[in-house]
């Protein structure tokens, strides 16, 4: 008797501290609807990313979907913020722990469908596939290329290894893993999806999959699978799900993505779609009992340097802004909108009434910080590393540079002046002669020419100083390398033997950084100030003052400004700042002078 006893204080005590002896479960595909253990389940999902949000706040975003209504979590795994370099795998740090998230997910009493791609968009940079794929010139992804499948095996095996054991049929919340993204959109190698869907079954995945595509019969003809749930991006009304029938009778359909917001890209107004029309698509999914997942209920923040970008011609490119507040019903700062309380309050009204909404959980605490001091600077042509030769220019990632800035040096032998083109310049540039500022070209605005006037020296020095901006992550343009993808020619004549410098701006090449307190007077600058703060809390940091770079809160990178907006302040977690003494670094490719920069509770 004293043994029992025991045991049952002792299971009382862990779940006391939130433990529990999870029950497996089956999630199978009817005809019609979705089925947990026998029984009808319509899937009610929010979505977001933990690459995107700072793990201290997982749960708490977790939550927050809950108390609006929603019985599942959609998560996108991104590839490359797990694999840096081949077989270099991350699922433990901060919030690469995967794992941790869905297990989470769980202790919050949610489902789970699971979006590991390996392709997933999601405007993030090329779309989750890593950037070492790039360095192989006449790399095809998406298909059956050798070098791209052995990648994607690599990826798929230490994947499955976090989650096999985190699905229901192991008492573990994800029900469903999707196939890939949107394949239809892409391209049509049928034996390619197929052999995706084979791989996740040899590494373990045995809960029903899906795929997702738009509702129109190419797509679905060229994304779907026959044993596969097919998700619709978006559905909401009768003939969406019509074609989803029509591509395969006897699986069921759903609204994979339902857009309560929009992305922005650089130089765009906000994004911010009529809710009108959402509570009516939500109303119609409930009232036709038709599951679906809201893209994103939450959509947090592209730090560092993980914000995508569109092109839908060659000469297109539209790079995404570093909030991916996504005008979400759960905002960046974790906050309830509007949006959030009228969807709470829709979907609290197809409840029976013993089964009350959550409470919504409290917001994070939000504070100001007073205008900060800059007391340092630092200038990139003073903490160059290493030269590189080349013949011609080439870009970062055949260097085995992921991201950031990359210097290009040359003399000028022959044309000393004239109409300087540079071919495929991706994605920013700023030029400079002998030293002496130039300007700059912007692929936004298709811009690569520019007049170098003439010099006293015999052989001018040429620098172009290049910022890869987003890769693009969706259709057909999405091989898209960073830096000088092609050449350099001066009035014709192409410009050979050149000196390069790689500038990834990362944890390393900052902890390097040589600061003085005396300026500079060539563009290229770091800047370093501090501040004290007596409590920690969000914050915006207001760049408005500032023209174009980067911004890092001791050691964060919070990522990209630029003074085309619309994004003129910047997420800073609270997690992030200390009590005390905290340290801001600002690099900026065009002012002399440091401006103002204050933290403030909202954003513009």
């Amino acid at each position: 008797m004293n043994r029992i006893l025991i045991s049952m204080l002792f299971v009382l005590l862990l779940q006391g501290w939130g433990w529990s002896q999870e029950k497996n479960h089956i999630f199978k595909l009817g005809k019609t609807e979705f089925l947990l253990d026998g029984k009808p389940f319509r899937i009610i999902s929010g979505e977001m990313h933990p690459a995107r949000i700072p793990v201290e706040y997982w749960r708490h975003r977790i939550q927050m979907a809950k108390a609006m209504g929603c019985n599942t979590i959609a998560a996108y795994v991104f590839w490359n913020y797990h694999e840096s370099e081949p077989g270099v795998f991350d699922f433990q740090t901060e919030n690469h722990n995967i794992a941790q998230f869905i297990r989470i997910v769980r202790e919050e009493g949610m489902w789970l469908m699971l979006r590991p791609g390996p392709y997933v968009c999601a405007e993030w940079d090329f779309g989750g596939l890593p950037s070492y794929l790039l360095s192989i010139p006449d790399i095809k992804v998406r298909c059956m290329d050798q070098r791209y499948t052995e990648a994607v095996e690599r990826y798929v095996k230490a994947l499955a290894l976090q989650v096999k054991d985190l699905q229901v049929t192991k008492g573990g919340p994800i029900v469903m893993v999707q196939v890939e993204n949107e394949y239809g959109s892409y391209g049509n190698d049928r034996t390619y999806m197929k052999w995706l869907e084979e791989l996740w079954k040899k590494n373990g995945i045995d809960v029903p999959f899906y795929t997702a595509d738009g509702a129109t019969p190419f797509m679905l003809e060229a994304g779907s699978l026959p044993d596969a749930a097919i998700g619709l991006d978006p559905a909401a009304n009768e003939s969406d799900f019509a074609e989803a029938t029509k591509a395969n009778p006897n699986v069921p359909s759903f609204c994979s993505e339902l857009y309560p917001g929009w992305l922005t890209h650089w130089g765009e107004k906000w994004q911010r779609p009529d809710t009108v029309n959402l509570i009516k698509d939500v109303k119609w999914l409930m009232d036709n009992k038709k599951s679906f997942n809201f893209y994103v209920i939450h959509g947090g923040t592209n730090f560092g340097y993980w914000a995508g970008a569109n092109a839908f011609n060659p000469t297109q490119y539209q790079p995404n802004v570093t909030s991916y507040d996504y005008d979400a019903p759960i905002n960046e700062m974790g906050q309830a909108t509007p949006k959030y309380n009228a969807l709470r309050n829709l979907l609290a009204k197809y409840r029976l009434s013993k089964q009350k909404l959550p409470a919504i959980p409290a917001p994070m605490p939000v504070i100001e910080i007073p205008e900060i001091t800059f007391t340092s600077s630092a200038s990139v042509w003073d903490n160059l590393p290493s030269a590189i030769g080349s013949a011609q220019p080439k870009p970062m990632e055949m260097f085995g540079q992921k991201a950031g800035f990359i210097l290009y040096r040359t003399n000028l032998i022959g044309h000393k002046k004239g109409k300087l083109r540079i071919t495929e310049l991706h994605d920013y540039a700023t030029v400079f002669l002998d030293g002496k500022y130039i300007g700059k070209l912007d692929r936004t605005k298709a811009e690569n020419t520019i007049d170098l006037p003439e010099s006293a020296n015999a052989n001018p020095q040429l620098d172009i100083l290049v910022e890869g901006m987003g890769r693009i992550n969706f259709a057909e343009y999405m091989i898209d390398r960073k830096g000088i993808t092609d050449r350099v020619s001066l009035n014709g004549m192409t410009l050979m033997d050149w000196r390069v410098f790689t500038l990834p701006f990362d944890e390393t090449y900052l902890d390097i950084l040589k600061f003085k307190a005396e300026s500079t007077s060539r563009p290229g600058i770091f800047f370093k100030g501090e501040f004290q703060l007596t409590i920690t809390g969000d914050t915006y940091l207001d760049v408005s003052q500032w023209e174009k770079g980067i911004v890092w809160v001791n050691g964060h990178n919070l990522g990209r400004y630029w003074k085309i907006g619309p994004q003129k302040q910047l997420f800073c977690p609270a997690p992030w700042l200390k009590k005390g003494k905290n340290e801001i670094v600002i690099f900026d490719m065009h002012q002399l002078n440091p401006k103002t920069i204050k933290g403030v509770k909202t954003m513009e």
